[in-house]
């Protein structure tokens, strides 16, 4: 026993490198946590809510509804950071029923050798076929270093009968330049049924110096034959991640646009296949809706669709930033950190057939321990009180106490102009001098859009490029807002029409507030709860 204290003692002393370890009585500090002053806290290794794996991050997911097993699997490109030189990104695999609570199937499909055609996998879709009762996945296949006759890229097939083992097919190649594309821009195939009862498949690639999406079609899977062009990419933009479904009356196309000044999902909307094609047409931009079909913020990239027949989400990854840098979102002409945690959102479709991203039941069921809310600290000014809820005025703010790692804060908020202006600070202590705001921006008197700002006497105020959600201001201006974080992953949804994601780190085990900036505000029904 004397010698196992021993050992403890000196790992203590080993493990402590400004701290002298002698004598005297080692005494670890207890944090008050009834305190309000800034924590320097740190994200938990795994997560399941917005997944990340133990080890590594999710890129590019692709979401499939099992009819089998009557559940999601989502296979993505597993990023280990650092990645093998030349054999990286092999497709890993997550079970869900709800999209709220994961569970692990490993890899799936491992990267080819260094002289193979898939070195390195890109993303692709899955399907299942009755026909013979298998399942397929499509997926891009990056040759490592190409010379000038090798196709960089061409997409390639695997196959399983258990969704458990699964054969790559080395005979099936499907190269761009056969049909006049791009030898090493052909890449994130996706497969859908038409109404034709045909398999098709939309490839991104080039076509010359313009963006294509190609499309081919299939009556088996195995033989695929061209159909053309499903849709010319207007300018000089590159559609990643296409995903095509039906819902209701219309038909969607939702992308990533790679550019980076743009770097988020949209989407297009036509009642036939040929009305959703002609949407770019002479690149006329055609868009969905008064936002351009924008469906969240840069911090939400890759996103790809999947329904159960009653439900259909989407799920996109959530970019680290660099050095865990809350300011680092890769603005133009930077780009973010490839890959991240798993975010997942439901597809809200209108009765005009437009669509915005909402709210999970089977996430917001997984936060079920009620939290006593208080005010720890306020402004000076303009605070008032109501029965439920609180008056801010002027440039007032009411911080509150400490999050958990895995919080839910939800709110209702009441402007009294048409041009009032509120956000949600978190990462805030009562001796911040910097922290991180969301900021329901006024654009004019009917639109509103979300800012992304490091506020406090040394922040750095707007950071461009994670900001741009432009929506409608509610007729009667009342705003229910919830937001979910999970570790660093925050989400917030306004009213059904607006989805913000973002990555901040720090938000666990430290205050947060609502802020007033010179307007007049009523806030109510102010709850966080967690799990």
């Amino acid at each position: 026993m004397k010698t196992m204290i021993y050992s403890l003692a000196l790992s203590a002393c080993l493990a402590v490198t400004l701290t002298g370890c002698g004598d005297d009585t080692t005494v670890t500090e207890e944090r008050d946590w009834s305190s309000s002053t800034f924590f320097q806290s740190a994200d938990e290794s795994a997560q399941d809510t917005y997944y990340k794996p133990a080890v590594g991050y999710v890129g590019d997911p692709m979401p499939f509804f099992d009819p089998k097993a009557k559940d999601f699997k989502i296979l993505y490109l597993q990023d280990f950071r650092p990645n093998p030189a030349g054999t990286y990104h092999p497709i890993w695999g997550i079970a869900t029923k709800d999209a709220a609570n994961y569970e692990s199937l490993g890899e799936l499909i491992p990267c080819g050798g260094i002289s193979e055609q898939d070195a390195a996998l890109g993303t692709g879709s899955t399907v299942y076929n009755e026909a013979d009762g298998l399942y397929y996945t499509f997926y891009t296949g990056h040759m490592y270093q190409p010379k000038a006759a090798d196709n960089g890229e061409a997409v390639m097939m695997a196959t399983s009968s258990d969704f458990k083992k699964w054969t790559k097919d080395r005979t099936f190649y499907l190269k761009g330049d056969t049909y006049g594309y791009s030898k090493n821009d052909f890449r994130d195939p996706f497969v859908f049924k038409g109404d034709d009862n045909l398999w098709h498949m939309l490839v991104a690639t080039t076509k010359g110096s313009k963006g294509h999406l190609a499309e081919f079609t299939s009556p088996d899977l195995k033989k695929w034959v061209s159909a053309g062009t499903f849709m010319t990419m207007m300018w000089d933009r590159f559609y990643e991640c296409p995903d095509v479904f039906k819902m209701g009356d219309w038909w969607y196309l939702v992308y990533s646009e790679k550019h980076a000044a743009v770097r988020r999902v949209q989407y297009f909307k036509g009642k036939t296949l040929d009305e959703l094609k002609a949407c770019t047409r002479d690149d006329a931009g055609r868009w969905p809706d008064g936002h351009e079909g924008f469906l969240d913020s840069r911090g939400f990239y890759a996103g790809k669709t999947a329904s159960d027949g009653q439900n259909r989400y989407i799920w996109g990854w959530c970019p680290t930033r660099s050095g865990k840098d809350n300011t680092a979102v890769g603005a133009a002409p930077a780009e973010p950190e490839w890959a991240g945690n798993l975010v997942a959102h439901r597809i809200i479709q209108h009765e005009d057939g437009t669509l915005t991203l909402g709210e999970i039941q089977g996430i917001s069921g997984k936060y079920t321990q009620k939290q006593d809310t208080k005010v720890v600290a306020q402004s000076e000014n303009g605070v008032g009180s109501t029965a439920n809820g609180y008056t801010l005025s002027g440039d007032a703010y009411l911080l509150f106490n400490r999050l958990g790692s895995h919080n839910k804060i939800s709110f209702t908020l009441k402007t009294a102009g048409n041009t009032d202006k509120f956000g949600v600070s978190l990462v805030r202590g009562s001796d911040s001098e910097q922290y991180y705001s969301m900021i329901v921006n006024p654009e004019d008197e009917n639109t509103r859009k979300i800012n992304f700002e490091q506020e406090g006497k040394s922040g750095k105020g707007f950071i461009a490029g994670i900001d741009g959600y432009n929506f409608s201001r509610p007729s009667d201006n009342v705003y229910h807002v919830t937001i979910y974080t999970d570790n660093s992953i925050s989400v917030m949804y306004i009213n059904d029409v607006c989805c913000y994601t973002n990555r901040i780190y720090g938000i666990q085990k430290n205050c947060w507030s609502i802020n007033n900036y010179g307007g007049n505000i009523t806030v109510s029904d102010i709850a966080v709860s967690q799990y």
